[in-house]
């Protein structure tokens, strides 16, 4: 996805319940020209991103059914997949796995290029990025570095390792040749037994890594996420656990937490949630889906968490983010699990993808489609409903909403002192009745868009709507 003009969403965090005055005064939120995104806080309506084609099948000799921890990024008009290949069960951490390598121009259909780097399976002509290569196959997780001035050859990073190796630190130039920057791990406080995700953060001004803990140590309790931050990718600071906030204990199998391009300051993190001993399909119809062993008693789907940087998950939905299908070959133990990154696959559209059939000879990735910044919205019925922000400051001279309606709904916006008093020109009365289905769409008032007399004034955001979403604001 390509990165927006330094711009964030404000979330409905920074957003008062509806119509609550504050009765002290607040310093103002310095918004900025900050997107923000409408994913943490009260009142909110979570979305199901809509299913769409499988892009890819895990059907070579050197993949398999256990083929798993998938990273996807779009990289100028390329976007590249990685994936660990392991045809047999048991095998973590050994040479059976290798790392593998897809790419698509569109994000709709992934390819898998005969690179001939390895020999896999009697034949180079493959796609294996990483072979013979225990542990760093077993969860081998590339991202594109975006920090400025990072030379051309170490502009692709990864880590991989278990917790006997710790997390050893690889680069590329090209995203398919790989090398390790030290022999030396550059973490080694933790369990690593799943996929450790890092990514460049120009909210933060750092390398952020998430990975593997668990809640009592030593593989007991629930397995859970720590993080670690580094300057320059080999020095790291000591594990930080995870705040989970009031939220419940779950097993977070994979976090697969990234920087939103769209709205760098906020993370996200589409992680796949795990019900240990929670069986669905039976033994007998775990056969005749092709299930080995003991991978047929636990179930498991997905959930959104999001976090502002430092060690807070925020978990304003419990919910699932996307429910397993229909079918037993859905409700085995370790499919639904999300491929790491959300990338954009149209002018409107924005993909995110999930592993099915983990386990099964029937292995696959399938895309999964959604409105930019559409993870979560303010929603009112038809009945109607508004509410008023916390006061802040904005720069730029116009107001941008990412919205919906339906043909009976609206949307109309009032700008208020901080004492919640309409400004004159700026009240509901002078706002444009907005309807339609827009990612970016200008709110005016009394005819005009330009509100750029009111930059760098703590001001207070008033929302009345009707049978209508808000997904982002956006001041420019």
């Amino acid at each position: 996805m390509t990165r927006s003009s330094r711009t964030t969403r404000f979330l409905i965090g920074c957003i008062a319940f509806l119509m609550a005055f504050a009765a002290v005064a607040e310093d103002p939120i310095a918004l900025g020209s900050r997107r923000e995104l409408f994913v943490d806080g009260v009142a909110l309506k979570l979305y199901e991103p809509r299913p769409a084609e499988a892009v890819l099948h895990f059907d070579k000799p050197w993949e398999g059914r256990y083929c798993g921890y998938v990273t996807v990024f779009q990289d100028g008009t390329i976007y590249r997949m990685y994936y660990r290949g392991l045809p047999q069960a048991g095998k973590d951490g050994s040479n059976a796995e290798v790392s593998c390598y897809a790419e698509s121009r569109d994000g709709l259909e992934f390819t898998k290029p005969n690179l001939g780097l390895f020999e896999v399976a009697g034949t180079s002509d493959n796609n294996v990025i990483l072979a013979d290569s225990a542990p760093f196959s077993h969860n081998f997780a590339p991202f594109l570095d975006t920090r400025p001035g990072v030379p051309f050859e170490m502009r692709y990073k990864a880590l991989a390792g278990t917790s006997k190796s710790g997390l050893v630190a690889f680069v590329s130039g090209d995203g398919v040749r790989w090398r390790t920057m030290q022999e030396e791990p550059v973490i080694t406080e933790g369990a690593f037994d799943s996929q450790n995700v890092a990514f460049w953060s120009e909210h933060e001004g750092s390398y952020c890594a998430y990975f593997r803990t668990w809640s009592e140590g030593d593989f007991g309790g629930f397995r859970w996420v720590s993080r670690s931050t580094s300057e320059d990718f080999l020095n790291w600071t000591a594990p930080v656990e995870m705040d989970k906030g009031d939220a419940p204990w779950e097993h977070i199998y994979t976090n697969q937490t990234i920087s939103y391009d769209r709205a760098p300051h906020i993370y996200i993190a589409i992680a796949a949630r795990f019900m240990p001993g929670r069986r669905v399909v039976s033994p007998e119809e775990a056969a005749k889906l092709g299930v080995e062993g003991t991978y047929s008693g636990d179930c498991s789907d997905n959930v959104l968490m999001t976090s502002r940087g430092g060690n807070r998950y925020t978990r304003t939905f419990m919910e699932a983010f996307l429910k397993p299908g229909i079918g037993f070959e859905n409700w085995t133990s370790r499919t639904n699990y999300p491929v790491r990154g959300v990338v954009a696959t149209s002018d409107t559209e924005m993909s995110c993808y999930i592993q099915h059939n983990y386990g099964q000879p029937t292995g696959y990735i399938r895309r999964y489609a959604m409105r930019y910044d559409g993870f979560a919205s303010v929603n009112a019925p038809y009945a109607g409903g508004e509410f008023v922000t916390k006061p802040l400051t904005f720069s730029g001279s116009g107001l941008y909403l990412n919205f919906a309606t339906s043909a009976a709904g609206s949307l109309r916006v009032e700008i208020q002192d901080t004492d919640g008093k309409p400004l004159d020109g700026f009240a509901l009365d002078d706002s444009a009745e907005i309807i339609g289905n827009m990612i970016d769409r200008a709110v005016s008032w009394k005819g005009s868009p330009d509100i750029g007399a009111l930059a760098g004034q703590p001001v207070r955001l008033r929302f009345v709507m009707k049978d209508a979403d808000l997904y982002a604001i956006q001041f420019r």
